[in-house]
Order: C-alpha cells, then sequence, then structure tokens
C-alpha cells in the first residue's frame, strides 16, 4: 500500500503539470458566456432597454431558428428574474408581442418552480402558455416550457403525451423539447431508468447528423448516475458516454454552441471514472463552462467546474507511468475502470 501510495504521488508530480497543456487557464474559463448575438441583448438590457432583446427574438421566430430561440428565451428570463425592469417596459408597449409573451410564459414559469407552493403556483400561469403558443402556432419553444410546467403541476402521463404531441408536431427534432420530456420519464419524476433510457435512445438513434438530440442518452445517464437508486449495466453507461463523445468530435474545440452537452459529459466521464476521455472534453470545453450540471452539486458552478478539472489533471497524470507514454487505461473495455 505505502510503495502503490509513492508510485502515485510520484506520477502525480511528473505529469500533472504537463497535462495542463491544451487547457485554458483559470481565469479566462468563464460561466455561460452569451453568444455575439445574445451578449449585445443583455448589455442593453441591462441598461434597461428591451429593444434589441425584441429584435433579437424576432429574429428567431422569423427565421425558425428554434433552438436559438429556446436559449435565448431562457437565458432572458434568467436575467429578467433578477432585473425585470426592460423587460417591464416591453410588456407595457407591447403586450400582445409574440416574443413577449413567449418570455412571459418562460419567466413566470421559472418564477413558479422556485416557490414553495410550486404546484398551485404553475397551475396559476397555465393561461400564459396558452397565450405564449397561440400568438405562433409554428413555435415549439412554448410546447417546450409547457412540459417543463407539466412536470411541476403533476401532470398525468396522459397529459404529458397530449404536450408531448404538440411539440413534435411543430418541431420533430427540438433538442429543448426532448430535454425536458426525457426529465418528466426520468426516475426523479414520473418514469424510470428504463424509460428514460429508451426514450433517449430512440431518439438519438432518429436524430439528424450533429444534433444535439444525440447527446440525450448521456443525459439519462446524468439522471441515472445523480438518482439514489438503480441498476443499469455500466455498459449502457458507457454506450451513452461514447455517443456523445462521438458527437462533440463533430464540433470545433471551445464552440460555444456544445458547451452544455460537453459540461454534461465531463461529469459523466468522471463518475465513470474515464479520466483520459474527461480530459479530452475538457480541453474541447475551452473557456465555456456552464452552469448545468455543476449548479446541481454546488452554489458555486464555475468553482466546482474549476476543483473537478483540476481533480481530472490529476487522477490522469497519477495513471500515467513514470516513463513512456500515457498509457490509456479508462476507456471501455479496459481494465482501468
Amino acid at each position: 500500500m505505502l510503495l502503490r501510495a509513492l508510485v502515485r504521488t510520484a506520477r502525480m508530480v511528473r505529469h500533472t503539470p504537463r497535462l495542463a497543456a491544451g487547457l485554458i487557464p483559470d481565469d479566462e474559463v468563464l460561466l455561460d458566456v452569451p453568444d455575439d448575438r445574445l451578449g449585445p441583448a443583455l448589455v442593453a438590457a441591462g441598461r434597461g432597454e428591451y429593444g434589441p432583446a425584441a429584435k433579437l427574438l424576432a429574429t428567431t421566430r422569423e427565421a425558425a431558428e428554434w433552438e436559438n430561440r429556446d436559449r435565448y428565451t431562457t437565458r432572458l428570463a434568467a436575467f429578467a428574474r433578477s432585473r425585470s425592469e426592460w423587460f417591464d417596459d416591453w410588456l407595457s408597449a407591447a403586450p400582445h408581442d409574440p416574443d413577449a409573451l413567449l418570455l412571459k410564459a418562460e419567466l413566470a414559469v421559472v418564477r413558479g418552480w422556485e416557490s414553495p407552493a410550486r404546484a398551485e403556483l404553475l397551475r396559476e400561469v397555465s393561461p400564459l402558455l396558452t397565450a405564449a403558443a397561440d400568438a405562433d402556432p409554428r413555435d415549439p419553444v412554448p410546447w417546450r416550457i409547457a412540459l417543463d410546467h407539466a412536470r411541476g403541476t403533476h401532470a398525468s402521463y396522459t397529459e404529458f403525451e397530449e404536450l408531448w404531441a404538440q411539440a413534435v408536431r411543430r418541431s420533430s427534432y427540438h433538442y429543448g423539447c426532448h430535454a425536458s420530456a426525457l426529465m418528466y420519464l426520468s426516475a426523479n419524476w414520473y418514469g424510470s431508468h428504463a424509460e428514460c433510457f429508451h426514450f433517449a435512445e430512440r431518439a438519438a438513434a432518429d436524430a439528424l447528423p450533429g444534433s444535439l438530440i444525440q447527446a440525450l442518452p448521456v443525459r439519462a445517464a446524468f439522471a441515472y448516475l445523480t438518482s439514489a437508486a438503480g441498476n443499469l449495466p455500466r455498459e449502457r453507461l458507457d454506450r451513452a458516454a461514447d455517443l456523445a463523445i462521438a458527437l462533440s468530435g463533430e464540433y470545433a474545440a471551445a464552440d460555444p454552441w456544445p458547451a452544455e452537452v460537453r459540461n454534461l459529459l465531463m461529469y459523466v466521464l468522471i463518475r465513470l471514472e474515464r479520466w483520459h476521455d474527461a480530459l479530452d472534453q475538457l480541453r474541447l470545453i475551452g473557456p465555456h463552462a456552464t452552469s448545468f450540471p455543476w449548479d446541481r452539486l454546488s452554489d458555486d458552478p464555475l468553482g466546482q467546474f474549476l476543483e473537478l478539472r483540476d481533480g481530472v489533471r490529476i487522477e490522469v497524470a497519477a495513471r500515467t507511468p513514470l516513463r513512456g507514454r500515457s498509457a490509456r487505461a479508462d476507456g471501455p473495455g479496459s481494465g482501468g475502470r
């Protein structure tokens, strides 16, 4: 035991500094960095101006950019949750604007989730979801919000299926709707691990090339690994991680679009003790730490990310021989788990 500990320490001392190659310095890693379109809208909102946010969401609606529309709605609602003056002005000026109605529904559901009287409060905001959906019948984003709402109001499986049918009718491959449906079907809510994985794997198999829907199985793995119980085969978790690794590889390093998927994948790889694969994802993540999944572990998600990043480097160093090339012994099918 003593000899093993000494060898591990020697490996860590020798290799940990070298493994920083390709990693962004800690002070350059940022949390939830907005893209070039969302950033100016948030800056303007900080000055109390709603015009850029209104224009941004209108552009996504007119161009049917549903994935961007969903992301921007989520981020703008998060900002309005703490600083709502700009949004209040927008609603006063244009109470029937489809984009303002969408943001109003998202904000109401987010606030409802924060309340101790969650189910009761969420039921009261149901008319806002209807208004947002009616404002543009093409838009799948109100139905993603409705699926989140259904989870919080203890909606029946029949009600969930009706909402899901409305969502996929508008966009068969909308990632946000799929991710929300997956949560409803998870064992943490109203489904089971088997049901959750079945949904995720089937959706991933039908997904378009490069679609983030291919990351649904790794989201199912996350739900499983953070649950209180379950006994799924390790091979199923590894397959989910492998699929997400392949998806991540289709995007450039430091690309903000797959950043949340890469952060989630990193968590799953750490739990599976696939340290070399986790280090590879860290290099691809670059400066783009995301709140999810780290806010599920800590009130300081950026600090949690940086701490685990150091931990991954240490574990890889401890498994690297003192001499010779690094042996990747922690992947599927190896004996190094």
